[in-house]
């Protein structure tokens, strides 16, 4: 990492009066740079509380959105405008308007990884480390939950007592679709002692293999309390930079050497440079979106506790 390029960062993020908040699946030395590192709740949590004036998100777009939605009158910046989540746009408002059509004494619970059109739709937001939580805590005995199937499933394991239905045929994450039991299978002969991590958005039959099944924030506090010193993580890569890096004495195994999410990586040093200097790319949504959007993101801070 260029020493001249970081002091220009940082210069300009005084300047500014500029947040940088970065998502754990991030390059380690943007991980570095940020004021805050987290999963997208605690992001959007601490966007919702910021006192800056410039907000610059270093993770996917629907991340930025969810900044932007809930800080109406600041800047919201992203610094690749490829950062687009493919899992995010797989539950459509023409989708959400079907099924609630289907479903109408259901409550619609989306994940965060979804647009603002699409949140504008919903009752409630989710993430994978607040999910469990927040439905328990809905006054409703159905809940439809989207666009991740996966999570849904596990959602499903933890509050067998509410009915949890899941999107028809909408949606994965492409990258925690790769793992596959022979990889966990292997690394358990290899790594007999170790502890498996596995993020809720994996398909089921690794999720039944996981000790611990959790977001990437829970993984980190997992990987902090544990009496284990050998991890396999089964999430995106850039969480076990973050591991390695927070906790030197022990070991971290990634469950697959190419789960890379390809748009979180669009980001770079020199893109999120060029966004603080040139204020890009900027986070636009329709205020009547971002009102009707900023209903059900309050509403899970709120039962998130």
């Amino acid at each position: 990492m260029s020493i001249e390029i970081v002091k220009e960062i940082e210069s300009l993020k005084k300047d500014r009066n500029a947040l940088l908040l970065v998502h754990n699946y991030q390059d380690p030395k943007i991980h570095e740079l940020g004021d805050f590192i987290g999963d997208s709740f605690e992001l959007a949590r601490r966007s919702k509380f910021t006192d800056k004036d410039i907000i610059v998100f270093a993770g996917a777009e629907f991340m930025a959105e969810t900044a932007a939605i809930l800080n109406p009158l600041k800047k919201v910046l992203i610094p690749s405008s490829m950062a687009k989540c493919p899992m995010a746009h797989m539950l459509t408002p023409k989708k959400m308007k079907y099924y609630r059509t289907q479903y109408p004494n259901a409550i619609i619970a989306v994940y965060v990884n979804t647009t603002a059109e699409t949140k504008a739709m919903a009752d409630i937001c989710i993430t994978s480390g607040n999910a469990v939580r927040v439905i328990r805590n809905l006054d409703n005995k159905q809940v439809l939950v989207g666009p991740d199937r996966n999570l849904a499933h596990y959602i499903q394991q933890q509050i067998p007592d509410i009915e949890v239905i899941p999107f028809p045929k909408v949606g994965h994450c492409y990258v925690h679709q790769k793992f596959t039991p022979s990889d966990i299978e292997k690394l358990k002969v290899q790594f007999p002692e170790a502890e498996i991590l596995a993020h809720p958005e994996v398909k089921p039959s690794i999720q039944k293999l996981a000790n611990k099944i959790c977001s990437t924030n829970g993984m980190l506090k997992e990987a902090r309390n544990s009496l284990s010193d050998k991890f396999i993580i089964v999430t995106e890569n850039g969480l076990v930079d973050r591991l390695r890096s927070s906790f030197p004495t022990k070991l971290f195994i990634p469950a697959r050497k190419d789960a890379i999410c390809i748009q979180q990586k669009k980001i770079t040093i020199y893109n999120l440079y060029l966004s603080l200097l040139n204020n890009r790319y900027r986070i636009h949504i329709p205020p009547n979106v971002a009102k009707k959007a900023r209903l059900p993101i309050e509403r899970m801070i709120e039962l998130s506790g």
